[in-house]
């Protein structure tokens, strides 16, 4: 997976398509990712000894990563990611549309 936690990312599919979103926890083993803000849903949740306050909660849920494109921090624009190898033996994400180091 390409995207990390903490890149800014513009949703291209759904009923939250447009929107833009921080990353906070991605789930590999899924291929989702929860952005900030994006697949809010309304849950009824009843008074538990966990949860003390019952009634309708607003929680965001993860979206597949094939939903969201990366915007680069370069060229401010949705872009796909590429991977290149640096001078120094490192690997770094290199968005493909202005070839800038992504990080």
């Amino acid at each position: 997976m390409k995207i990390r936690a903490n890149d800014t990312v513009l949703v291209i599919k759904g009923r939250d398509r447009g929107k833009q979103g921080r990353v906070q926890q991605t789930f590999p083993d899924d291929q989702k990712v929860l952005v900030e803000g994006v697949n809010v849903v309304m849950k009824h949740a009843k008074a538990t000894n966990t949860v003390r306050q019952a009634g309708i909660i607003q929680k965001e849920l993860p979206i597949h990563v094939a939903k969201v494109v990366l915007i680069c921090i370069h060229c401010d624009r949705p872009s796909r990611i590429g991977a290149k190898t640096l001078p120094d033996g490192t690997k770094a994400r290199v968005c493909k549309s202005c070839e800038e180091v992504i990080e």
